[in-house]
């Protein structure tokens, strides 16, 4: 059943995300910001979680869980440093994803041997 739930919420989320690309004018990078916002702001408020909790993966790996993973961060790091953790909170909690996302696209451009246009 986890699964289930797992599919259809980021299959939702995909969804609106591809209604985006075809039934406004944003750009795709657009698309990729206003969904990371909404993570962070969600997750500020704390309606993420509850989402989080009942789809697991389909709720924390789109970039919507980016974002909640920032906004919970930064709430974690200013509870424990105060005010500086508005600054480590987020590059803290995020790190082991953007390490990752770094190496896979340098990996990829020594396999791939991308030319300019």
């Amino acid at each position: 059943m986890i699964f289930l739930k797992a599919f259809l919420v980021g299959g939702a989320i995909c969804a609106v995300g591809q209604l985006f690309m075809d039934c406004t004018k944003l750009t795709p990078a657009r698309i990729l910001v206003l969904f990371v916002v909404t993570g962070v702001v969600l997750g500020a408020v704390g309606l993420y979680q509850p989402l989080a909790d009942f789809a697991g993966c389909g709720a924390t790996v789109p970039l919507t869980g980016f974002g909640n993973l920032l906004a919970q961060g930064t709430k974690d790091a200013i509870r424990e440093d105060g005010l500086l953790g508005v600054l480590t909170g987020p590059l803290s909690a995020g790190s082991a994803g953007i390490s990752a996302a770094m190496l896979s696209g340098l990996v990829v451009s020594l396999i791939a041997r991308p030319k300019s246009k």
